[in-house]
């Protein structure tokens, strides 16, 4: 096995790549964040989110910036017509990157109040767009512009861009963070991070039953992660969760048994599936963005 690669579970043996190496493709962000990839030009675009920038990288031509300043975006996905749909920490909402290039604030406010901070988010495969709303934006100087928190917690929405409709559908959790849906989006995975700046806070990963593809129930704790948080996570096509710790990705397999780890030098923040065959899987953390090739392939767009 790669000298990146802890087993705790022989079934990551099918999941992992005889050979394969933890490589990295990028540095010199501030912090990395929220990778989406673009299978157009093979090339993935994330967020410096405390560097207040947007990048790009492709095999072709290296790093470049895409967005400076970026009102602090943070987290990334790909809507049904591939334009970038994005959370923005300073605006406090969730924007889109238009056709022509032109950038829209898609949703800013719930009944008439703004909303924390848009953190992450994932498209589902009807439009709408889940996403979560801490306030790190708020209360972080170095996340956002600051202000004041009008939302009465922090939850999960459900966004339709197609009819502007918004409503909370995950209210129990302390600072809701990174989410996505198994294969069959019959289950909705997210992670609390509290413990960041609460001491004592969760540091775990809550899935929900999605209920006619609008709400969801009896949520429970999936898997606690440990060392660090589950800052950001992404699904493979059997189910099994990729989630950022403090020292690795760590793999879950869907009965929550924690499969082995993907070791990464720089503390991990977010993932994402990508390539040809969407089998590699490129990794914030830290300054750098790194990729690993797997013999699994993700479910995201």
């Amino acid at each position: 096995m790669p000298e990146a690669i802890e087993i705790s579970d022989d079934r990551l043996l099918a999941i992992v790549r005889p050979g394969a190496s933890l490589q990295e493709l990028a540095n010199g962000a501030v912090h990395s964040e929220g990778p989406v990839y673009f299978h157009e030009d093979d090339s993935v675009i994330w967020s410096d989110a405390h560097g207040n920038r947007v990048l790009h990288w492709s095999p072709t031509d290296n790093v470049s910036v895409l967005r400076d300043p970026s009102d602090y975006q943070s987290g990334n996905y790909r809507d049904l017509e591939g334009r970038l749909v994005a959370c923005s920490s300073g605006l406090r909402a969730i924007i889109r990157r238009e056709h022509d290039g032109e950038w829209k604030v898609l949703v800013d406010r719930y009944q008439g109040k703004r909303l924390n901070s848009p953190n992450d988010l994932v498209v589902k495969s009807d439009g709408t767009i889940w996403f979560t709303d801490p306030p790190y934006g708020i209360t972080e100087p170095n996340q956002g512009y600051g202000g004041e928190q009008e939302q009465p917690g922090s939850y999960v929405y459900r966004f339709d861009p197609a009819t502007g409709e918004i409503y909370p559908v995950v209210t129990d959790m302390v600072r809701p963070n990174g989410l996505a849906f198994n294969p069959d989006e019959s289950l909705l995975y997210v992670s609390d991070t509290a413990a960041f700046n609460i001491p004592g806070g969760p540091h775990h990963i809550r899935v929900y039953e999605v209920m006619q593809d609008r709400h969801v129930k009896n949520g429970r704790v999936f898997a606690v992660i440990d060392p660090g948080q589950p800052d950001g996570f992404r699904v493979d096509e059997h189910g099994n969760i990729f989630t950022t710790s403090q020292d690795s990705v760590q793999v879950y397999a869907p009965d929550g048994t924690q499969l082995g780890k993907i070791l990464v030098p720089q503390t991990s923040t977010n993932l994402t599936f990508g390539g040809k065959e969407r089998d590699r899987l490129f990794i914030t953390a830290g300054h750098s963005l790194y990729a690993i090739d797997l013999n699994t392939r993700g479910v995201q767009l």
